[in-house]
């Protein structure tokens, strides 16, 4: 692999590290056990992968390269182990260090892997097709986190919790954007940043979309 080659590779195990610290992070929160932890933990980091790849025809790329699983297992141990040692010290904020992780984690693979959705579906020969590619960057960003949510039997993260699918289709359609005029590995970083800051903000702003209450 060339240069761009490894960035690009960092830069999606980043996501894959980022998505399952956040699926462990329910699991620890909903009380599970360390194997249910991993179970989350790759759910979330390869789930909406595997949709993108099954819409587009393919083996999901994580059963033919599991190197992305592996880091998932092993970030979603690390996140176990570190609350698991340190949780007379997490216990009395453990339910605002869980809302911090979780907005960091999420927002950092929500970033890449609406990117990633995007660079994939132009890799198939897509490129012209803005609605598809935007439709697999969302896909691939959020699935693996409604996935999480469903088997963890809490409402879905993506429909309650500030602006989250909205700064994926965004993010997405910023990725196609650059991708024309300046290819993949700047595509991947401004998209990325773009959802990453949308995410931030919406947080501290607590800006939410209308809901009947």
């Amino acid at each position: 692999m060339d240069i761009q080659d490894w960035v690009i590779f960092v830069i999606e195990l980043i996501g894959t590290v980022a998505f399952s610290a956040s699926g462990a992070m329910v699991g620890i929160e909903c009380g599970m056990d360390i194997f249910g932890v991993c179970v989350l933990g790759v759910s979330t980091a390869v789930g909406g992968g595997m949709i993108r790849d099954v819409i587009l025809g393919k083996i999901p790329s994580a059963l033919m390269h599991p190197v992305y699983v592996i880091y998932a297992v092993v970030a979603a141990i690390f996140v176990f182990a570190i609350i698991y040692f340190r949780r007379k010290y997490l216990q009395d904020g453990f339910g605002e260090f869980y809302d911090k992780v979780m907005l960091a984690m999420d927002s950092v693979g929500l970033g890449i892997f609406s990117a990633m959705g995007v660079t994939k579906g132009i890799s198939c020969g897509y490129i012209d097709n803005t609605f598809l590619l935007v439709f697999l960057g969302t896909m691939t960003g959020v699935g693996g986190g409604l996935l999480r949510d469903t088997m963890a039997g809490v409402a879905p993260y993506i429909f309650v919790k500030h602006i989250y699918a909205c700064a994926s289709i965004i993010g997405a359609w910023v990725c196609v954007l650059v991708y024309r005029d300046f290819g993949e590995l700047l595509a991947m970083v401004v998209s990325s940043v773009v959802v990453m800051v949308i995410r931030f903000l919406a947080a501290h702003y607590r800006w939410n979309l209308p809901r009947i209450r």
